[in-house]
């Protein structure tokens, strides 16, 4: 798998904070049936282009592995392209690629999947290798100790020797202390040094079942062939039985949590994150979508406050964001991050201090009326936007249906933005944005350190 692909995969899926497709019109109908050995089929037909996207989601990622077995789901992910039955290492992807299709898989958090874009009369194909490693995969054992190799390289170089995502893996374990979600995706290095194929061998007899995977197929067809040609080729394959997987949930209030790293970078950074309830363990809904208008209110383009207020205005920051995933399979966090502005002589403290403003001004105050309006139809605007894609489509279906939620939301996500109110987001800001939720992590600069010490002596 090319790296530089999956890298760009993986930023866009781990930025996929919400559904893409939420306003599939009446010309792009959307079917839903399900085989005899329990695959969930999704197919929405969109007839613009002589293209099809196939995707494959199963119900397994990093939260649903445990202390010294990290980095099971990526790992096998990695080997699913290592031979089946059918066909030997590789061989699949050359397959596809000479029929000129794209093809690549993801890991996250919540799921795993693979995918191929090609065109719509050549979907069998697809289909037909998608289901052979399914049901047959061999996981070979001189394969996987050379692939073990290749993912341990993959973790230096998007992780260890990459400053921003070391600091964020750090935050991450930090501001989950209750579940899985503080697990890194690709697993620690530890765990991969030590990693075993019987282990993914019985990862794969745990988790790969047909009745363990959504099957989502957006393009050029028409439900009856692609019905045909699943019970075809999925049709055969039995049943298992999967474990039942819990949601992770995290404790509510679990206390401020801070920690302090020297990086190998140059300009100082801090992350603030509170845990909050995703779409699937929040009390109510209203209060998940008042959180996404409350992050497109901090930081939803130029006009936004944080842009608007800290960078421009105080010029306290060189760059500030804010971001919330709502669609996990358990509890999430609503994160801000930061750069202080070092040429005006500003400093970590006061670029939090900065950000604890805006967020206390929200608790205070509700935004306006006209505000929240100009913030709504950004956030609507965009999801419009992204719904042109077919694969995008995809997705947000497959990814909606992996973490127990329904791709049906997508239809009742307008009225539900367009129903938040002033009040809402004010009050969402006091329930969730307080200091027993918090996480905090300042990242310093090597050289910081040793300034420290000179000080100290």
């Amino acid at each position: 798998m090319n790296a530089i692909a999956r890298r760009s995969l993986g930023l866009l899926f781990g930025a996929l904070c919400v559904p893409l497709a939420a306003f599939a019109s009446p010309a792009q109908p959307t079917h839903e049936f399900k085989l005899d050995n329990g695959l969930k089929v999704i197919v929405r037909e969109d007839h613009r282009a002589p293209v099809v996207v196939s995707q494959l989601w199963y119900k397994v990622g990093s939260s649903y592995e445990t202390p010294g077995s990290t980095g099971l789901s990526h790992a096998l992910e990695h080997m699913m392209f290592k031979g089946s039955r059918k066909f030997g290492p590789g061989e699949a992807s050359r397959i596809l690629r000479e029929l000129g299709a794209e093809e690549n898989a993801f890991t996250s958090d919540d799921y795993t999947a693979y995918y191929q874009v090609l065109a719509s009369d050549r979907l069998g194909v697809a289909l037909e290798l998608e289901a052979d490693r399914l049901a047959s995969l061999t996981l070979p054992a001189d394969e996987f100790s050379k692939e073990i190799e290749v993912i341990k390289e993959e973790r230096r170089l998007r992780t260890d020797d990459r400053p921003s995502s070391l600091a964020y893996e750090r935050f991450k374990a930090m501001a989950y202390p209750a579940s899985g979600y503080n697990i890194p995706t690709i697993g620690w290095m530890a765990d991969l040094e030590r990693m075993h194929i019987d282990e993914l061998r019985a990862w794969y007899k745990k988790w790969y079942a047909p009745n363990n995977a959504t099957l989502v197929v957006v393009g050029d067809v028409t439900v009856d062939e692609v019905k045909t040609q699943v019970q075809r080729y999925f049709g055969d394959i039995p049943s298992r039985e999967v474990p039942t997987a819990k949601l992770p949930l995290e404790l509510a209030a679990p206390g401020e949590r801070r920690i302090t790293l020297h990086l190998k970078t140059q300009l100082p950074s801090l992350i603030m994150g509170f845990n909050v309830p995703g779409l699937a363990t929040a009390e109510t809904p209203r209060q998940v979508y008042a959180l996404r208008l409350a992050a497109a209110l901090l930081d939803g383009g130029y006009s936004a406050r944080l842009s608007t207020r800290l960078e421009r205005g105080e010029e306290l920051v060189s760059g500030a964001s804010a971001w919330y995933n709502a669609f996990s399979r358990g509890d999430s966090l609503f994160i801000l991050s930061a750069t202080p502005n070092v040429q005006k002589g500003k400093t970590l403290e006061q670029a939090e201090a900065g950000l604890w403003r805006e967020l206390e001004e929200l608790k205070k105050a509700p935004p306006s009326a006209a505000e929240l309006a100009r913030v709504r139809a950004q956030v609507i605007a965009g999801l419009v936007f992204e719904r042109d894609s077919i694969t995008s489509q995809a997705t947000s279906i497959g990814q909606l249906e992996t973490v127990g939620l329904s791709w049906k939301l997508t239809d009742q996500e307008l009225n539900e933005l367009q129903a938040v109110t002033p009040a809402d987001i004010q009050q969402a800001a006091r329930t969730f944005f307080v200091r027993d939720r918090l996480s905090v992590a300042h990242v310093l600069p090597e050289e910081s350190r040793h300034e420290e010490s000179r000080h100290e002596d």
